[in-house]
């Protein structure tokens, strides 16, 4: 896996955002009670654990889940304030998680690969990443077909890992400031079609647009993935100022594949709207449209 560096979104989150550390929250109860909670078990002699928003218009087995990974050094917490979907559960009634993930030499992260080399630590992340959507079933029981995945940074990698190695989990991911390992030009083996949406600044002096140190080129991941999803044809163009979008023809089962390029943007969550939606709402909006199948 390319070296990523952690940011400074914990201390930014502290300082800054007022964010609510997980050991205040209430762990997730089975009552249906909308609420923040934090759940925790174990897995693999792991104390693994995240943050579940539930909505006041949840209804039992029609809601959608949608899981947002922080970046290499953040935390679910950080996540949470910088990239807070929570406003969206409620007006949808979707559950997000907010999932955290194992230390490094103090510095959480995701392994985006099949365990290897490629990895950087031997925590179990795929098999976490089930176990969790389990664990929030049982206690809220969700559709199952609408489970979907995005991250920031290092968690938009792993996102690209569920599609790939998890594709009975995940009905569609996205990526913000992330990208696709190299290696799963070869070994993905996602059964289903995947929509996909990605967030990139051409200036990300971290997981460069163009690529390179184990990760593909922006525009050729979204290639890979219509390919996937049997698109022909090159994708419309439109921009909004200094954002650019690329919305591929309509593929399998109505899949789809966008993406969101932000001229001189750098590694970060984006702030910056396009049509008056943020890079939060652009995700939402995109992941919660589709199921297993394809398009809703």
């Amino acid at each position: 896996m390319p070296e990523i560096r952690p940011t400074l979104l914990s201390l930014a989150c502290v300082l800054a955002m007022g964010c609510t550390a997980q050991d205040d929250l209430p762990p997730l109860p089975d009552t249906g009670e909308p609420g923040t909670y934090r759940v925790s078990f174990e897995h693999n002699s792991e104390t693994r654990t995240a943050v579940v928003h539930v909505p006041a218009s949840y209804s039992p087995g029609d809601a959608a889940l949608v899981l947002n990974f922080h970046g290499f050094g953040g935390t679910s917490d950080s996540q949470l304030a910088w990239a807070d979907m929570r406003a969206l559960s409620d007006r949808d009634g979707h559950l997000v998680a907010y999932p955290q993930g194992t230390e490094l030499d103090g510095a959480p992260h995701w392994n985006s690969a099949l365990p290897g080399p490629d990895n950087k630590s031997s925590a179990d992340d795929l098999g976490f990443a089930q176990e969790l959507v389990d664990h929030i079933d049982t206690a809220y029981p969700i559709d199952r077909d609408r489970v979907s995945a995005v991250g920031y940074s290092n968690g938009g990698m792993f996102a690209f890992a569920l599609a790939c190695h998890q594709s009975d989990l995940v009905a569609a991911v996205g990526s913000v400031s992330g990208g696709m390992m190299d290696s799963h030009e070869a070994d993905c083996s996602a059964t289903h079609p995947t929509s996909v949406i990605t967030l990139h600044g051409t200036r990300d002096d971290v997981l460069s647009y163009d690529g390179g140190g184990g990760m593909v080129a922006a525009e050729d991941a979204l290639a890979f993935w219509a390919d996937h999803n049997g698109i022909t044809g090159a994708p419309a163009e439109a921009s909004d100022g200094s954002i650019d979008q690329l919305l591929y023809p309509t593929g399998d089962g109505g899949s789809a594949v966008h993406h969101y390029r932000y001229q001189g943007g750098g590694h970060v969550w984006f702030d910056d709207t396009y049509q008056g939606s943020d890079a939060s709402a652009l995700v939402w909006d995109f992941l919660t449209a589709f199921d297993t199948s394809g398009a809703l």
